[in-house]
């Protein structure tokens, strides 16, 4: 499968909602029963709002020529860089699109010094994908004794 990245464009809000609302509904089925995401996820907002603010780099992930998610990065002159936000299609999701995606990413900021992320708490496909498969080490747990609204923090250390 190629994958490919595009930056985003308000064009491709109409296109990326309904796969953000179907990735993150999936997540959230899976681990509270219900449907759910971030303020926003499901209407354009939350896209319009970070994806598409004027110091993110964002870009629309396709697969095969298909869109099939994104990623919202918030880049640093000293090199410590977050990323904000990253989603797939649920039919992605297990067939190795978001390491690769990942790594992609990693490919395309080799001045990076540290990568940082946050991931809901109860979101442990999540944990798992940061820690096993890209390389992260949790850092800090915000709200543990609150499941639905606690949050795992994590960072990447790229070079000395």
């Amino acid at each position: 499968m190629e994958i490919t990245f595009t930056p985003l464009t308000e064009a491709d809000i109409e296109t990326l909602t309904p796969i953000m609302t179907r990735s993150f509904d999936d997540d959230s089925l899976r681990y509270t029963g219900e449907p759910g995401g971030p303020p926003g996820y499901n209407d354009g907002s939350f896209l319009r709002g970070w994806g598409l603010h004027k110091e993110a780099t964002s870009f629309r992930v396709d697969v095969d020529s298909r869109p099939a998610g994104a990623v919202i990065l918030w880049l640093h002159e000293n090199q410590e860089h977050f990323l904000g936000c990253m989603f797939l299609d649920p039919d992605y999701i297990g067939k190795g699109i978001g390491t690769r995606v990942w790594k992609m990413i990693e490919e395309r900021y080799p001045d990076t010094r540290v990568w940082s992320t946050e991931t809901p708490l109860r979101s442990t496909g999540n944990l798992v994908f940061y820690i096993n498969k890209c390389g992260f080490h949790a850092t800090e747990i915000v709200f543990p004794e609150d499941m639905p609204d606690g949050s795992v923090n994590f960072r990447k250390e790229m070079r000395g």
